[in-house]
Parts: structure tokens; C-alpha cells; sequence
């Protein structure tokens, strides 16, 4: 599954909610993790918002600890995606770019961090448009998590997400993915303190 080694163990039991957002954020991922043999045969997304160090990692690579061994999943990162693509057209590589797409837009779960960090070139929004498209159309679920402001221009809008993806793919994954926001103090920030103490 290519969960980061720190992520490794980390479970939906150990999950620190404390907050009712963070309550509601473990409720949503235990229920999908719970129930995804259902939201991989509607292809319900997931995406996770929040400022950095809050658990959306964390609750993401939980998912899919917690879904294995019966269903495979992938997490990488959105500038991985647009590498590991990239890779392809250079002429001894081993793999296609179609290749490539394929396994990527095939996994049952594929879990993307880091969206927004790349630079949003056309090239890029390319390829994750290509990548999520064809996410979208084979009902394949799909995890996206961003480190965006919160404030909301609209109750079911929150700020930049639009601007991040892309007209196209907004438009796709609002229409088949619950948007769960994280507020709240880093718990990397809170773990200094604790060991500064």
C-alpha cells in the first residue's frame, strides 16, 4: 500500500479526537472503512482539508490498514503521481504512461496527499485530471487530502479547494465525495510541546 513508515500502526483506534470536528472526522473513517465494500461499488471519495499536522494522514492511512487484506490500496502523494508519470516519457523507461494510469486508476483505494503543493501547471493539472477522470468513471474510490484554508465562501465550499483542482475534477469529486474539514492545533506543534516539558 506505500504507507509512509511513520504512518505505519497508526489506526482509526488510535486516532486522538478530541474536538467534535475530530470526533465527526473519525466517525466518517471508521464508517468508510467499515462499510467499503459498499463506497467501492458506488465509488465514494473521500476528501480530507485541513492545516498541516491536524490527522488527516493519519485517518488516511488508518483506512487503509484497516480495509486490507480483503482490498488493496495505494497512497502516494499528488507530486509523486505527476513523477512517477513524468518518468515514463523518458526513453529508457520500463514502464508506459498508460501503464502507469492504469495501476494508478485501478487500485481499489488510492489515497493522494499533498494536493495543491504541486505547481499547477497545465501539464499537471493534466495529468491528475487524466488520473481522477478515469477514477471517476470506473467508480473507483478515491482519498484526496490538502492542507487548504477553511473558510468557506459557501456552507459546502471551502476556500481554494476549486482553485486547487481544477474546474473539471471539482466539478467530478463534489459530486461523489464527502468533504471533511480539520481545524484545530497541530499535533506535531502539541508533541513539542509535550516533550519540551
Amino acid at each position: 500500500a506505500a504507507i509512509p513508515a511513520r504512518f505505519i500502526g497508526r489506526t482509526l483506534a488510535t486516532f486522538r479526537a478530541e474536538t467534535t470536528e475530530q470526533k465527526r472526522a473519525l466517525a466518517v473513517a471508521s464508517e468508510f472503512a467499515s462499510n467499503f465494500a459498499e463506497h467501492r461499488r458506488k465509488g465514494d471519495s473521500l476528501i480530507l482539508l485541513g492545516a498541516p499536522g491536524t490527522g488527516k494522514s493519519h485517518l488516511a492511512a488508518a483506512i487503509l490498514q484497516a480495509i486490507l487484506p480483503e482490498h488493496c490500496g495505494l497512497y502516494t502523494t499528488c507530486s509523486g503521481v505527476i513523477r512517477t508519470v513524468r518518468a515514463t516519457w523518458r526513453p529508457n523507461s520500463e514502464r508506459t504512461e498508460s501503464q502507469v494510469l492504469h495501476v494508478l486508476a485501478t487500485v481499489p483505494l488510492l489515497v493522494i496527499d499533498e494536493i495543491g503543493v504541486q505547481y499547477g501547471t497545465d501539464s499537471e493539472q493534466n495529468i491528475l485530471f487524466d488520473l481522477l477522470d478515469r477514477r471517476y468513471r470506473e467508480m473507483m474510490p478515491t482519498i484526496l487530502m490538502a492542507n487548504l484554508r477553511l473558510k468557506r465562501e459557501k456552507d459546502a465550499e471551502p476556500a481554494g479547494l476549486r482553485e486547487v483542482l481544477g474546474e473539471r475534477i471539482y466539478d467530478r469529486l463534489t459530486e461523489i465525495a464527502k468533504i471533511v474539514t480539520f481545524e484545530g492545533e497541530s499535533y506535531r506543534a502539541r508533541a513539542r510541546k509535550e516533550a519540551a516539558a
